[in-house]
């Protein structure tokens, strides 16, 4: 069966934020407490599951909804400086046209997401943003019920290891980018469906796996 349903994170692997990210990091931290990430933390914390590095930064669990309507805000105000990666609109472009629908699943707001998306946003037939750190199953899960498609066609695709476990939780199939947060090394060790090393492979992968039709 054709994948029908492609959902995709944002941050990361459409847009490339990692670099606000670090710029803003630690500013994050002061203002909620938690420990600051020094450079040479950074390559360790790539390697480190969700979990992982909210330990290793001693944030508590219930800070986390604060934290990230902090984030939405900061990545309003600097939505001119997190451009999308080269190729992104082609590559979307090309899995419309081959009749694969697109969905976003985003901690992001709607609003941000689609800023950030520029014209490729009237691409995707569906969003679900403002999910929660480890809220993604279930958006996967609301997706793919609104898009009226069988689980078994759909793949998600991120640059996180808690984008591979929720694409897992929710019977999807998922496709790892090695141009975002988490290193490559660390995505590859969970053995997800298909790794991505470059934007302009993942529409010929998926057509040459006989996933477009």
């Amino acid at each position: 069966m054709p994948y029908s349903l492609a959902i995709f994170d944002l941050d990361g692997t459409l847009a490339d934020s990692f670099p606000w990210f670090l710029r803003t990091i630690n500013d994050v931290a002061d203002r909620f407490n938690f420990r600051r990430v020094k450079d040479e933390d950074i390559e360790e914390l790539r390697h480190a599951s969700s979990r992982e590095i909210l330990a290793r930064l001693e944030v508590p669990l219930w800070k986390l909804p604060a934290i990230a309507r902090h984030a939405r805000r900061l990545k309003a105000e600097a939505a001119a400086e997190i451009a999308l990666f080269a190729g992104v609109e082609a590559m979307l472009r090309t899995l419309a046209e081959n009749g694969v629908q697109l969905a976003l699943v985003t901690s992001d707001s709607e609003a941000n997401a689609r800023e950030k998306l520029g014209e490729a946003a009237a691409l995707f037939a569906h969003f679900d943003c403002a999910a929660s750190l480890f809220g993604k199953p279930a958006k996967f899960r609301r997706v793919v019920r609104r898009a009226g498609v069988q689980p078994e066609s759909v793949i998600a695709i991120g640059d996180e290891v808690r984008d591979i476990e929720a694409a897992r939780a929710a019977g999807i199939a998922c496709g790892a980018v090695c141009w975002g947060y988490a290193a490559p090394a660390a995505l590859r060790a969970l053995g997800p469906d298909h790794v991505f090393e470059r934007m302009d492979e993942i529409a010929p992968t998926l057509a040459r796996t006989g996933r477009v039709g």
